[in-house]
């Protein structure tokens, strides 16, 4: 579950990425200097930078609530059989109920000691002791069924709680994240035009750049075809990216599941050395590991850089990405 704290940082970090966005905005539309692509490509990195963490912890509350989704489902199916016991047996303590109440509690008695002789006498008081234990153990069945219902349905309860809380809290991010993508769209057609999408080759070079075979070279070549496909925040194909759904996407067609947040990826992978790289392996970029890739050989990456562009290609060694690290799944 997304705890409070989780929820708020998101928060700080987007209201200072907002001033940062109308800031820069502002700076791009003063007559008096207009900044070069350059500088207007230094801007988007920047903000990109502050604002590509919020869109992974988005990912990450987004799949924690459809994972807490999927737990009241099996709850819910899982509890019908006895909810359906409660409640035939709950009609039948209402009848008795109803019984009592109109003929009095005595009524049985009086029926049994009228309607036979001092010779049966012993039978009726049997039959008697018998009515009377069958009408409390319906009672006490009832009220034990009722106990384990409520102690099933408690979780339940706390789990559509929990994720009404979440789905409020994802709504209010999706709206803050979409805010800020359009602000830097503004400073993207800037530097590029009506398109919005950077320049140059988005495959300079064969894709995957080195063959080889495996689930690492299935989910390789997975990804280089997906290039030209546009970069769509919170999405994981099969017709948009973001950087974490390029590689779980990828990696899903090699039958390798991937959580769809860049944190988990990490956690899920096991650690390999920039020596031991092979075409599949996954590429993490900044300390926090905000953004990543995939590797595809001759030292080259996949991946779905930022919003208004496009799956591409670049150089391992880019300076605008700082490596943290690489990993392995599978």
């Amino acid at each position: 579950m997304a705890s409070a704290r989780v929820l708020t940082r998101p928060r700080r970090v987007a209201i200072a990425l907002a001033a940062v966005l109308v800031a820069v905005v502002g700076t791009g539309t003063n007559a008096e200097a207009t900044p070069s692509i350059s500088d207007i490509e230094g801007q988007i990195n920047e903000s990109w930078n502050k604002l590509e963490p919020l869109v992974e912890q988005y990912n990450e509350l987004h799949s924690q609530l459809l994972q807490n989704q999927g737990k009241v489902a099996t709850l819910k199916r899982q509890i019908e059989p006895l909810q359906v016991q409660v409640d035939l047996t709950m009609t039948r303590v209402s009848a008795l109920s109803t019984q009592l109440y109109e003929h009095g509690a005595t009524s049985p008695l009086d029926a049994l000691l009228n309607s036979g002789t001092p010779a049966t006498m012993a039978d009726q008081l049997s039959t008697l002791d018998a009515m009377a234990h069958r009408q409390s153990d319906t009672i006490q069945g009832a009220a034990d069924l009722l106990a384990k219902y409520n102690a099933q349905k408690q979780p339940l309860d706390r789990l559509v709680a929990t994720e009404s809380v979440q789905d409020a809290s994802l709504a209010h991010e999706k709206t803050t994240i979409q805010k800020q993508m359009d602000n830097l769209q503004v400073l993207r057609r800037q530097a590029y035009g009506a398109s919005g999408k950077a320049g140059g080759s988005l495959q300079p070079v064969a894709c995957p750049a080195e063959l080889t075979t495996g689930k690492g070279a299935i989910a390789a070549k997975t990804a280089c075809q997906q290039i030209g496909k546009s970069y769509i925040w919170a999405t994981a194909g099969p017709r948009t990216f973001d950087c974490s759904g390029l590689t779980l996407y990828a990696w899903g067609k090699a039958g390798v599941t991937l959580g769809h947040f860049t944190g988990w990826q990490w956690s899920e992978t096991k650690s390999v050395s920039r020596s031991q790289l092979q075409p599949g392996d996954l590429v993490f970029y900044f300390s926090d590991h905000h953004h990543m890739g995939m590797y595809v050989g001759d030292g080259w990456v996949v991946h779905a850089p930022t919003t208004g562009d496009v799956v591409r290609m670049t150089q391992l060694s880019n300076p605008y990405l700082p490596i943290a690290g690489f990993r392995r799944p599978g």
